[in-house]
């Protein structure tokens, strides 16, 4: 038995009063997941528990079948496990953002212009990174970079920052009341916006007319997580796809195959047909699963971009879940598809929220049209009474053949 996950971050919204009510699912056109919603099993599931932020970390873990209240110790250090950073039980680990903010001469006056600085290139922020690690490593903290806008502080002082504030989630507000009550850690994004104002590679992009990455901005706090091994825990030989070095963490740390698939970004422009090849690959290579993440969805939810989100969502349907889907209907062998978001990104917020989110689920058995009105949308899923109220109960439901 074949299983793949295809999971849209931030997939999920909610209703539009400017378009009818309709949310992005339902406006844009994904004939391929409407079609499952027609033969198989939709329904809710709650990826977010009781206590939780609706983080991508703690969601995505729910998706894979990792309960996070058991094992989840921040979002940082499952970063660090994709970059390849070693931790140690003492170690403590930082989201660290390349970010734009306004030019205030005063810090904690300025605002939150940009959390992923133009989505800065990899090799820019690279750059941008050995610079700062010039004036910012020492005994104590260390700069690893990761991909684009998303990096890496590492602490071997074991003291913990206290409030921390995720950037996305204060696009387009003054700073002064979400900054680290840490003064180490103040005084650090205070250094790298002084460092950084110099960089070539920023007057580069301003020049350009792109957003330059004014600061580093720290959240996500966390130390060494601790995951079972997906043979271990479900009998399957796993393998991830995705261009998201949390993901890529989870999977290491788990024993699953991490795919880098080139020219993934993260965003609308990521190399969508190249999932899907890499996908099929995986499942001619003797994977029984694969999980496909796609970041775009998510990003033009922060964006506010509902074209970018409907796009993200078509563009997934069409060149990732069509043709998977068409190899495993040719292969002859049996197979299951879970098609669903990890949490909801609405675009009036431009931030995650921590609603239960729509899934569908089909098998190779599911030929035949049962319900012709229904279509993969959060209104539709929650009509069919379905709801999973712990949603890393997912993965063994569907290996045991019994959701719904």
């Amino acid at each position: 038995m074949k299983y793949l996950v295809m999971l849209g971050d931030g997939m999920a919204d909610r209703p539009l009063p400017e378009k009818e009510g309709k949310t992005p699912l339902e406006m844009a056109k994904k004939p391929c997941m409407d079609h499952f919603a027609k033969m198989g099993i939709s329904g809710m599931a709650r990826t977010v528990y009781e206590g939780m932020k609706p983080g991508s970390d703690v969601a995505n873990l729910c998706v894979m079948g990792f309960d996070p209240t058991e094992c989840y110790t921040g979002r940082s250090p499952l970063e660090a496990a994709s970059i390849g950073v070693p931790l140690s039980d003492t170690d403590i680990t930082y989201r660290a953002n390349l970010v734009t903010l306004s030019d205030e001469p005063v810090y904690e006056e300025k605002t939150m212009v940009d959390y992923s600085s133009g989505e800065i290139t990899t090799e820019e922020a690279a750059q941008l990174i050995e610079e700062l690690k010039n004036e910012i490593n020492n005994d104590i903290f260390s700069l690893y970079a990761g991909i684009s806008y998303r990096h890496l502080l590492l602490r071997k002082d074991m003291k913990k920052a206290g409030r921390l504030t995720p950037p996305h989630d204060i696009s387009g507000k003054k700073i002064s009341g979400y900054l680290p009550e840490d003064k180490v850690l103040l005084d650090m994004m205070k250094k790298s916006n002084r460092i950084l104002e110099n960089s070539g590679i920023n007057k580069k992009r301003k020049a350009a007319g792109k957003n330059a990455a004014t600061s580093l901005w720290f959240w996500g706090e966390g130390t060494k997580p601790a995951l079972k091994s997906y043979k271990e825990a479900y009998g399957l030989k796993g393998a991830v796809i995705s261009a998201v070095d949390l993901i890529k963490g989870i999977g290491r740390l788990s024993g699953m195959k991490v795919v880098d698939v080139p020219g993934a970004t993260g965003n609308v422009h990521t190399n969508f047909e190249g999932k899907a090849l890499a996908a099929i690959q995986c499942l001619k290579d003797g994977f029984d699963y694969v999980y496909i993440h796609v970041e775009a969805p998510d990003e033009s939810g922060h964006q506010g971009s509902l074209e970018d989100k409907i796009k993200s969502i078509e563009l997934i349907d069409e060149k990732i879940l069509s043709p998977v889907y068409e190899y495993l209907k040719e292969s002859g062998e049996e197979f299951g598809i879970l098609v669903m978001p990890d949490h909801p990104t609405p675009l009036e917020i431009r931030t995650h929220s921590s609603e239960p989110v729509p899934f569908v689920y089909i098998t190779d058995k599911d030929t035949k049209i049962k319900y012709p009105d229904r279509i993969y949308s959060e209104k539709d899923a929650e009509k069919t009474g379905v709801f999973i109220e712990k949603a890393h109960t997912l993965t063994k439901m569907m290996t045991e053949g019994r959701i719904g």
